[in-house]
């Protein structure tokens, strides 16, 4: 009896250690959820290309300004964790009637509003008083860039027009120039070509998830440009701007011919994927295709940016 009743409690312990630790790990991924690490986390990418390319130009020690470079990565992930949180509490009426979105922690209720909107207004002011610390510039873009994610796109465009995918594209080009201007305040040529490049990858990007997703977007009645104006419109739409970025690279010759030769095959590539769909028999095969090549494009340029810097020239 003894042994059977030792077994028991150590078997209690065990369940309850399992459910302890479940519990700490639902609620760590529930807030990785709120705060959207995926989007953080690329936007955290775009900004060290930024950090790193101030350093280069202006001739500065990355480790003689870590302090800086330390302020403007944490503090601009913190700005877009709160506006990403601010989406979650701010979109929890529409977000239940998208598959994608049916289950965030502010529709499950496993995170309250009060939660989401406390900590997304913490997280952006927290953020931006540490880019404040590195340049007044760098804490005035992150600003403007929460402001326009969390009032004109979430609480406006996203509901009301076509154009919301351009609106937000605003909010997720300034990352690279919050690094950039937390080294080096005045904006040259390539701050504003990486904020062009950005600016501009984002509507074909984010098209192609909206022609994915175009029957939740119509239940759900936000107004992306498949479910007002169908596919054809849309595939024209997404040509032009993938044309768009082809001559962006030049604005960057500084960084040398390779740079400019992977630049070039990445946009022609990307182009000629674009150009197929005028003639795809399966939309959603090729709307895949080309949000798939998107973020790996994102990821070899912005890389790439950073790698060439290494080259002797």
């Amino acid at each position: 009896m003894a042994t059977t009743k030792l077994v028991n409690e150590t078997t209690m312990d065990d369940d309850k250690h399992s459910l302890n630790a479940a519990t700490t790990t639902s609620a760590w991924q529930d807030f990785l959820a709120l705060i959207k690490i995926g989007i953080v986390n690329s936007n955290a990418m775009t900004t060290f290309t930024g950090v790193w390319l101030a350093l280069y130009f202006t001739e500065r020690s990355f480790f003689a300004n870590f302090d800086i470079v330390l302020y403007a990565m944490i503090g601009s992930s913190l700005v877009i964790a709160g506006s990403c949180s601010y989406n979650n509490y701010f979109d929890r009426d529409i977000d239940p009637k998208m598959e994608r979105t049916k289950n965030r922690p502010t529709v499950s209720g496993r995170f309250q509003p009060a939660t989401a909107l406390t900590l997304g207004l913490f997280f952006i002011a927290i953020g931006s008083v540490l880019l404040f610390l590195t340049t007044p510039m760098a804490g005035v873009i992150g600003l403007i860039g929460a402001f326009t994610y969390c009032v004109l796109y979430t609480m406006w465009s996203k509901r009301k027009t076509t154009f919301n995918t351009v609106v937000g594209s605003i909010s997720g080009a300034v990352p690279p120039l919050i690094g950039w201007t937390a080294v080096e305040p005045q904006l040259t040529s390539v701050p504003i070509a990486l904020f062009l490049i950005m600016f501009i990858w984002q509507p074909p990007h984010f098209l192609a998830l909206a022609m994915r997703r175009k029957d939740e977007y119509a239940r759900a009645g936000i107004p992306m440009l498949p479910v007002v104006h169908g596919f054809a419109v849309t595939k024209r739409q997404m040509i032009a701007w993938v044309a768009c970025l082809l001559p962006l690279p030049f604005y960057l010759y500084p960084l040398g011919t390779v740079f400019l030769i992977i630049a070039t095959a990445l946009n022609i590539g990307w182009l000629v994927l674009a150009l197929k769909g005028l003639r795809a028999k399966d939309d959603i095969k090729w709307a895949t295709g080309m949000f798939v090549y998107s973020l790996n494009y994102l990821t070899i340029l912005f890389v790439s940016m950073v790698i060439v810097t290494f080259i002797p020239f």
